[in-house]
């Protein structure tokens, strides 16, 4: 069985109330990822934003 079957089997297997808390707390870690990408990209601008302003010209 994959990850993945077991992962759904598991969700499948949960009262719908666990299942939102489960769904929520997905959406936590995708939001979570995504700040930590955006902070990351930040940072990048922020170092280099002189070549960006040339680059922009």
């Amino acid at each position: 069985m994959s990850l993945e079957e077991k992962l759904l089997q598991d969700f499948l297997s949960l009262p719908q109330e666990k299942q939102i808390e489960v769904m929520d707390f997905v959406e936590f870690l995708k939001s979570k990822n995504k700040s930590k990408i955006e902070n990351v990209m930040d940072d990048i601008i922020n170092e280099n934003i002189e070549a960006l302003r040339e680059l922009a010209k």
